[in-house]
């Protein structure tokens, strides 16, 4: 699940960057609003967490520059201001959730799987798909037959973007996107290496390959 953080303070970021991808998120991270603004514009968020004190510019005005040009993605507004007007304004702006500094990292990392959740219609930490259960705060998945396997986080993130849309064909492009930030060199072939990791936990016919196309969860096998 790919994430963009936009936060000026360079130490902060490095520290929330590096708990967010623990915590099952490829994390992308900008200090500038013009920066925020593009890439939220070319790439395929998932979600984002944006500051709105930056440098060069007001939060709120990227948010709802992002808003006005049909980048949907849930928004959590990070800021150090308490004002309940800030609040009130961010949410008018088009946010998602508000959560003022100081903050505790589980409570971001919890508002931002809960927003995540809202915008995929789920109410629980479950994916559920067919007889597969993945836990995401545990990154975990159950088979059919009650057997709990611990994940690794790009196996996480790979089989939840294919389990968050069973039936939907992600092509390696799309995938490559979700797993890994802009900083990343990944192997041409990570990818077909970790669907053969997860076709031994979940049985080769339930990721199916369409050939020149990608990959697919079968939810009914």
């Amino acid at each position: 699940m790919r994430l963009l953080l936009v936060e000026d303070d360079r130490l902060l970021a490095e520290g929330l960057s590096g708990q967010l991808e623990k915590a099952g998120f490829s994390v992308d991270t900008t200090y500038t609003a013009r920066e925020a603004i593009i890439l939220g514009e070319q790439e395929d968020y998932r979600a984002v967490v944006l500051d709105l004190g930056l440098p060069d510019g007001n939060g709120l005005d990227v948010l709802r520059k992002w808003r006005m040009n049909g980048v949907s993605c849930p928004v959590l507004i990070l800021t150090a201001r308490g004002d309940w007007q800030d609040k009130v304004n961010g949410l008018k702006a088009g946010a998602d959730d508000y959560l003022a500094k100081p903050f505790q990292t589980e409570e971001l990392i919890a508002r931002l799987n809960a927003i995540v959740r809202r915008s995929e219609g789920r109410v629980h930490s479950l994916v559920k798909a067919g007889r597969f259960e993945l836990d995401e705060s545990r990154q975990s998945l159950k088979v059919g037959d009650g057997t709990e396997h611990s994940l690794t986080g790009t196996e996480f993130r790979l089989l939840r973007c294919l389990m968050s849309r069973p039936g939907h064909v992600f092509s390696k492009e799309q995938l490559m996107e979700q797993l890994y930030n802009l900083s990343d060199n990944p192997s041409e072939n990570v990818i077909e290496a970790y669907i053969r990791r997860l076709r031994k936990l979940v049985g080769a016919d339930t990721i199916s390959t369409r050939r020149g196309q990608g990959y697919l969860f079968n939810d009914v096998v």
